[in-house]
């Protein structure tokens, strides 16, 4: 490795060679013959050329200094707007500490290492920046729809600037995309809980869910993954409006097909049809009797299926068509029967003889006459509700009755306390009807009160079988009247007649046979029964509701029990505690066992 020369030696080395050098160009021009002008004008000349090149190399040695020492200030300034670009408060210089120790190069080889990391750290920082800047962008256009405006709004506040490069402003753009991260993601479920709720209804509606959810924006039913699903406020309007779109339709189609239905039961109903033939139905029956939110099966709203229940509906039509008159027939008869049970008089004027007219006619549409019957029917079971209460009085009244003649039977049977167990058991019954019979006059009174109560409240009169209770009832009370006083009569009677046989037997001292005393109780004495359904009843026979009906129209209403089919039980009859409990409107008789 050569030595450096220090500058003292290279002067002196450098000195020695131009002596050497001007000795032997003297040398030559002594050979030559030069004159002493002409030397001192070449010496001149060879000083002067020495002169300016030291002056260059001088000129050259301060630019380059200056060069480096420039190079230093731009390296520094580049330094300080680095740090202040990058958010760096402070940082070791090592210029600063050893300023006037060190020459410019080297001072330039400390610097040049500081300002390259601090390149590097703003390029990092740089594409940091960029990165987050383009997702931000683009989640904001996903956001806005690539709307110009609105997606300018959005990133207004954020333009990059190459000066502001700190961590606080990078913060700042991680912060916005983490809210738009957020505000995407929450965006994207909205958009999936409407898409599904679309495809929901399109499977309820049997509609096609791609074409559906297509007309809002093709990417929410995309075949590939290239294009991110639309999360924008006009997808969102979209949905909401298709949702309340197809929520509507449904709507309509499940009224629509509840009215079908409706007529389709009313269809089945009205032609008997057999639950074999309603099974492929029940389905749908089933999903009609629900709520509409709760309709979740697919196609049962479908436009298919509304045709098939429209299509069966108008085939019972057709068919019913055919089969009016029957069916008119059969709902009148059930009127009837309707109206015999509850005891009103059916309205005659769709009566059997002039429906057939009527149909045959063909005057009136079979329909028309059928929704008159269904007209009557309702208003029957409707009046029959409010009736309720008094016709269950009247069959307690009427029970009551069917107690007194079978009481007043058994009194007249000579015979009834010798007939071994089963007199016993009439005994007993006889107790019993008289408990009943006693509560007779108060059953009528309590009954009459109900009737005219109900007339006040219906404004109207009760008709038992065409006849007004209240006049029943009356005649009832007046017919019982007259008996009483006609079985008062007998009993006056049968005394005088024992008060003349004691007479008679102390003043001739024989007594009339048993068997004269029995023709006169039998053939004069004897008070004249109830006839309940005889043509000519007198007016001391005791008329009830049924004799009633036997007048008005023979054999109409015969049962003896109308509303209650099932025998009477005369053990559930209650008994009273009271004293008067073996006493009868008729009184006990002399041979009784029970008389005292």
């Amino acid at each position: 490795m050569l030595e450096i020369e220090s500058p003292t030696s290279l002067c002196f080395r450098s000195n020695t060679t131009c002596n050497t050098l001007l000795r032997e160009l003297q040398k030559i021009w002594v050979d030559i013959g030069e004159s002493d002008a002409e030397k001192d004008r070449m010496l001149m000349e060879l000083e002067m050329e020495c002169l300016q090149i030291y002056r260059r190399k001088v000129d050259e040695a301060a630019n380059s200094k200056a060069k480096l020492h420039q190079s230093i200030v731009s390296i520094e300034a580049e330094i300080a707007s680095l740090m202040a670009a990058l958010g760096v408060l402070n940082i070791h210089s090592p210029i600063k500490a050893e300023k006037g120790s060190k020459s410019l190069k080297e001072k330039l080889d400390v610097v040049t290492p500081l300002v390259e990391d601090l390149r590097l750290q703003k390029d990092e920082r740089m594409k940091q920046f960029v990165d987050i800047k383009a997702q931000i962008e683009k989640m904001s256009g996903e956001i806005s729809g690539y709307n110009g405006q609105l997606n300018k709004a959005m990133l207004g506040s954020l333009t990059l600037d190459e000066q502001d490069l700190t961590l606080r402003k990078l913060n700042e753009y991680q912060t916005h995309l983490r809210s738009l991260q957020k505000e995407k993601s929450d965006r994207l479920n909205k958009v999936l809980d409407y898409v599904n709720e679309v495809h929901s209804l399109c499977g309820v509606l049997g509609v096609d869910f791609g074409q559906t959810v297509s007309e809002v924006h093709p990417s929410l039913h995309r075949t590939d993954h290239e294009q991110s699903t639309n999360i924008s406020d006009d997808t969102l309007d979209g949905l909401q409006h298709m949702i309340q779109k197809l929520k509507t339709e449904r709507r309509v189609r499940f009224q629509k097909l509840k009215d079908v239905m409706g007529s389709l039961f009313e269809l089945w109903d009205l032609m008997d049809t057999p639950q074999e033939e309603r099974v492929k139905f029940e389905r749908v029956s089933f999903v009609v009797r629900s709520y509409e939110s709760d309709i979740t099966e697919p196609n049962i709203l479908s436009t298919e299926t509304i045709e098939q229940v429209t299509a069966e509906v108008d085939c019972f039509n057709k068919l019913k068509s055919s089969r009016m008159k029957e069916l008119v027939m059969k709902r009148r008869t059930e009127l009837e029967n309707l109206c015999r049970l509850t005891h009103i008089e059916p309205d005659t004027s769709t009566s059997l003889e002039k429906s057939t007219a009527l149909i045959d006619s063909g005057l009136v549409d079979p329909s028309e006459l059928l929704a008159n019957i269904e007209v009557h029917i309702n208003k029957i079971k409707e009046e029959a509700h409010s009736r309720k209460e008094i016709i269950d009085r009247i069959d307690r009244w009427l029970s009551a009755c069917e107690e007194e003649n079978w009481l007043e039977e058994y009194n007249q049977d000579e015979t009834r306390y010798s007939a071994g167990r089963d007199g016993h058991v009439n005994l007993k019954h006889a107790e019993r009807a008289r408990i009943t019979v006693n509560k007779i006059p108060s059953m009528v009174d309590n009954l009459i009160k109900k009737t005219l109560l109900w007339e006040d409240e219906t404004q109207k009169s009760f008709l038992y079988d065409g006849v007004r209770l209240v006049s029943i009832l009356e005649d009832y009370k007046l017919t019982r009247k007259q008996q009483e006083e006609e079985k008062k009569r007998y009993r006056d009677q049968k005394k005088m007649q024992d008060l003349l046989l004691k007479r008679r037997e102390s003043i001739y001292g024989s007594r009339p046979s048993p068997r004269r005393i029995n023709s006169v109780k039998k053939d004069a004495l004897v008070p004249p029964t109830p006839r309940r359904n005889s043509a000519g009843a007198t007016n001391t026979d005791i008329m009830t509701p049924r004799s009633y009906s036997s007048h008005r129209q023979n054999g109409y209403f015969k049962e003896v029990r109308r509303l209650s089919p099932a025998p009477l039980n005369f053990v559930a009859i209650p008994k009273e505690d009271s004293a008067s409990t073996y006493n009868s409107v008729y009184g006990s008789e002399p041979d009784s066992p029970l008389y005292n």
